[in-house]
């Protein structure tokens, strides 16, 4: 059986930034297909954040992105240990903040018929990081509104 671009694993890679934590903060994410192309790059300007909520803000984006694209299955890759221990189970979440981020990733994550979660070093996490800090930074500037969703066609 050939499987169609819906079975197959794609990797999704997320990642947040807030600049002076808290301060104006972006959340990004990529799409890869099992051959590496990127499918879609998105960020978005998330207002004044932590960067722990601009790290789920960023796995919640690209999951959200990814069931839209129609896919059953990921492997999401992220730079924050929190957000992975977390997700894994490994790690309690005890900031009253963030639980609700750790709720609506879970709820999202629970649409795919399987999913996984693993930590990425930084410097293998540099499209994700783009868009996060782009989006920081273009709201930071006022040239992005709070909510305004970035596409990698913008930087055509």
């Amino acid at each position: 059986m050939i499987a169609t671009p819906k079975q197959e694993n794609y990797s999704l890679f997320t990642d947040g930034s807030s600049i002076q934590n808290p301060g104006h903060a972006g959340a990004g994410a990529v799409l890869l297909d099992p051959f590496g192309t990127v499918i879609f790059s998105v960020g978005i300007y998330l207002g004044v954040a932590t960067n722990n909520v601009a790290e789920y803000e960023g796995l919640i984006l690209g999951a959200q992105q990814s069931l839209a694209y129609g896919l059953l299955k990921v492997s999401i890759f992220a730079d924050s240990l929190l957000v992975v221990n977390q997700l894994k189970g490994l790690w309690r979440v005890k900031a009253p903040a963030l639980k609700d981020y750790y709720q609506r990733a879970r709820a999202i994550l629970a649409k795919f018929d399987s999913w996984s979660i693993g930590h990425v070093y930084r410097r293998f996490n540099a499209l994700a990081d783009k868009m996060a800090n782009s989006a920081a930074q273009l709201g930071k500037g006022g040239s992005l509104s709070q909510g305004t969703l970035l596409t990698n066609e913008d930087f055509l």
